[in-house]
């Protein structure tokens, strides 16, 4: 067998093993040594390519399909520094916990470390980001040489799905020639998937046994002022119903992140959610509160940062739970690591609670949102600023859709600004290594999981980051509304106290671009509207979503003014409070 031969059977026994195991979709990038992967994936009948011309982009969509579909995305590249732009999704996925599965493409052992352009050590190169790594070894003839590529597949998908969820990392080497044998290129040969793995893995997360859960339920029926703060969802998020039994029946009102998938979705309607905190959690107002005596926290760290400082000064009894075992309380006022699997947990606790609590304390937090809500809903009516467009970006959002919202500035808005609804709301943004880069992507990439429309708002600079990410819309087929919050540089920086040394705050810090993007939605064949006022907004906003194809909305802000208004809005609603 040649060694073209053994390359063709080798990336087809591999793709059928991934597609056996439930792969469905790849992201590919373009090159050379990973031509005989590239052409089986091409040739499987299981699995949908998506086709990206840059790495980053393409490692960033793979990640926002991976995260709304929960399932494992592929990703395919050649050897040297493609491998490399991987490495800010391989970052995101591990801290965020989304499968992901790397396979580089690289030269065979006798060529590395020799002087040989496009060759870089492979080798574990995203470090400690990934749950597993493997350097396959050399395709090979023969049956068990076949048997490990197909049992390390599985393998692959098993990490990759396990708990934490996250990345893996397989190194394929291929040597020269890397086409299809003679005479074989051109034909229509299409290969499908086993009927079922090489291995199959029955995962399983951890449950409590009867005594440590009915010591909790204990805790739980003795707490007279009980909080649940759902944190930004990961693979092992319970599902929204789940957290709203639990509350019901211990009477504790449910602090939700708007990436937590629990401040959106018909179970608000009946659920005490509490999504406003991020503006009244002020010291002025909580100071006169009773702290609470039991805090139920899962999720990753919470957006809000005034609710990472309230928790810390109430010096309560805070149970993270967590079924990988995972340290992820910033403030470290956490008292218990509870290892187990939320969705179980839950319903076990909501089983046990013998009545809730006084009503008394839900009662004083759903009274303080309400009363914050009608704070904004009067600024909103007389002030301008960029928080508004989130607000409408929620409010007018389809039931069903999609939301990504980028870092900086846009999650701290929605989490501020951004009421709860009743609406089947999906909203997504990147807080594991909460990176600007890949915005536009990772969005795109999660839109390509479903038919629900797609929304995305993002700054200005996250923007500018990815917009070479734009490309996706035309070669994968994803439509969206794209919402670009434009202040001309980067508007956070107001929030630090550097704001007051300018000179270098300006040119060093917020980085004024003047940018015009107009050009570059035409350069992606996408429409482009600039909104001159609210209203202007709106009406933009609702056209797009009844609209095929993707446009792009620019809001135009004063990132100082807008940071102003936000203190003001905050001072109008701890004042009420107080």
């Amino acid at each position: 067998m040649t060694a073209a031969e053994r390359n063709e059977a080798w990336a087809d026994a591999l793709v059928a093993e991934l597609a056996a195991g439930g792969v469905d979709a790849v992201c590919v990038a373009p090159g050379s040594r990973s031509t005989p992967l590239t052409m089986a994936f091409a040739r499987s009948d299981d699995v949908r390519i998506f086709s990206h011309l840059d790495e980053r982009s393409a490692a960033y969509f793979a990640l926002g399909r991976a995260r709304r579909t929960g399932q494992v995305t592929p990703l395919v590249c050649t050897s040297g520094t493609a491998a490399a732009n991987f490495h800010p999704a391989v970052m995101e996925a591990d801290r965020a916990r989304v499968p992901l599965l790397v396979l580089t493409a690289d030269r065979p052992p006798e060529l590395r470390d020799s002087g040989a352009n496009q060759t870089v050590d492979q080798t574990k190169l995203y470090g400690d980001a990934v749950r597993w790594f493997r350097e396959l070894p050399e395709p090979r003839d023969g049956g068990r040489p076949l048997r490990s590529l197909r049992t390390t597949a599985a393998r692959a998908l098993a990490e990759a799905t396990g708990t934490p969820a996250g990345p893996v990392h397989l190194n394929c080497p291929f040597r020269k020639r890397l086409e299809p044998p003679e005479g074989t290129a051109n034909e229509d040969r299409r290969t499908t998937a086993p009927e079922r793995p090489h291995v199959r893995t029955t995962a399983g997360r951890p449950t409590l046994d009867e005594d440590r859960l009915a010591d909790l339920a204990a805790a739980v029926d003795g707490a007279d002022r009980g909080l649940v703060v759902a944190g930004p969802a990961d693979d092992a998020a319970p599902s929204p119903d789940a957290v709203a039994d639990f509350a019901a029946a211990a009477g504790f009102p449910i602090l939700a992140d708007p990436l937590s998938g629990v401040r959106y979705g018909p179970h608000v309607g009946d659920a005490p959610v509490v999504g406003g905190y991020d503006g009244y959690l002020d010291p002025a107002v909580t100071g006169d509160w009773p702290d609470p005596d039991l805090v139920v926290r899962f999720g990753a760290s919470p957006t809000s940062k005034p609710l990472r400082k309230y928790l810390r000064r109430t010096g309560s009894r805070q149970l993270v739970v967590d079924p990988a075992g995972g340290w992820r309380e910033a403030e470290f006022a956490a008292t218990d690591l509870v290892v187990a699997d939320p969705e179980r947990l839950f319903e076990g606790l909501a089983e046990r609670v013998a009545e809730p609590a006084d009503p008394g304390w839900r009662d004083r937090w759903l009274d303080a949102d309400r009363r914050y809500w009608a704070t904004v809903a009067d600024a909103r009516g007389e002030r301008r600023f960029e928080g508004d467009a989130l607000a409408t970006a929620v409010e007018d959002a389809p039931d069903p859709a999609t939301l990504f919202v980028s870092n900086s500035m846009p999650v701290r808005d929605l989490d501020r600004f951004g009421a709860p609804r009743t609406a089947d709301l999906t909203v997504l943004g990147n807080r594991g290594a909460s990176g600007i880069d890949g915005i536009v992507s990772t969005a795109l990439g999660a839109g390509s999981a479903t038919g629900d429309p797609l929304v995305l708002v993002t700054g200005d600079l996250a923007f500018y980051h990815d917009m070479n990410g734009l490309l996706a819309v035309g070669r994968c087929g994803v439509d969206a509304t794209i919402v670009v919050v434009n202040n001309d540089g980067g508007g956070i920086f107001h929030m630090l106290p550097v704001e007051a040394f300018d000179p270098p705050f300006t040119e060093q810090f917020r980085t004024p671009h003047g940018l015009d993007f107009a050009p570059a939605a035409e350069l992606y064949g996408l429409e482009f509207v600039r909104a001159r006022d609210r209203d202007a907004f709106r009406e933009a906003y609702r056209a797009s979503l009844d609209s095929a194809g993707t446009q792009v909305i620019e809001v135009r802000s004063d990132a100082e003014r807008s940071h102003r208004e936000r203190e003001a809005i905050h001072r109008a609603a701890v004042d009420d409070l107080s």
